[in-house]
């Protein structure tokens, strides 16, 4: 693993809201996230996990303190700037499949690639290519709905590392799968983590998916209260 900070929170806040219902999601946290590293950030709901990937992913912005991916300052970043750093460094994986039932699952993993403007030809072999990776070598034609659901997840783990992302943010990857397909799911990102040095930010309420990570932060009420080194 590098030491290299990719992605770098100061005494960042992020709060919903006004007034007496005002919600402070994020309270001044303090945070680096080093290139090729899998951290996993923990907590119940409500915690703050989700509004920090949120951020990290450009979904989302402070309210206050700073922002800083690969030198740069996020903060000073207009929407569209955002929206392509977002495009060309941040793969995304969540709960939810999110992918179009109408498309085989080639074609939900070529999706990425239109808009970086790849010839239909080299989209086609990226995309055989990165679900070969995910252990899905003959189910190139498969709809969603002839797919299991760990297969489906699998399917959006192609997508998401289609487009070579320097970072895979996975919100609940595991969170609609049964135990069995838990694990086989999270061996998946360690091993893309490990093999194509590919950094992985982790969130999830549950022990044992943490676990495979490298390092683990706590956050409670918008608070870092724990960290542990793998």
């Amino acid at each position: 693993m590098s030491k290299d900070v990719i992605i770098e929170f100061k005494s960042l806040s992020k709060t919903y809201g006004r007034g007496a219902r005002a919600v402070r999601a994020l309270r001044g946290i303090n945070l680096k996230v080093y290139r090729g590293e899998f951290l996993a950030i923990m907590g119940a709901s409500g915690s703050g996990k989700s509004t920090c990937l949120n951020i990290m992913g450009f979904l989302d912005t402070p309210t206050s303190g700073t922002y800083i991916f690969k030198d740069i300052l996020v903060n000073d970043l207009t929407k569209k700037e955002l929206a392509l750093l977002r495009r060309h460094y941040i793969g995304f994986v969540f709960q939810t499949y999110n992918l179009l039932e109408r498309s085989t699952a080639l074609e939900n993993v070529e999706l990425p690639l239109i808009y970086h403007g790849i010839s239909s030809k080299k989209r086609r072999q990226k995309a055989y290519s990165a679900l070969q990776a995910v252990g899905l070598a003959g189910k190139e034609k498969y709809l969603p709905s002839q797919l299991s659901g760990g297969q489906q997840q699998r399917v959006a783990i192609a997508r998401a590392i289609v487009k070579e992302p320097l970072v895979l943010l996975a919100d609940e990857p595991t969170g609609n799968l049964d135990s069995e397909m838990s694990h086989e799911i999270m061996k998946l990102i360690s091993e893309l983590n490990k093999k194509q040095d590919i950094t992985v930010v982790l969130v999830t309420h549950e022990r044992e998916m943490a676990e495979y990570a490298d390092r683990i932060i706590l956050l409670k009420d918008g608070v870092i209260i724990k960290e542990e080194k793998r």
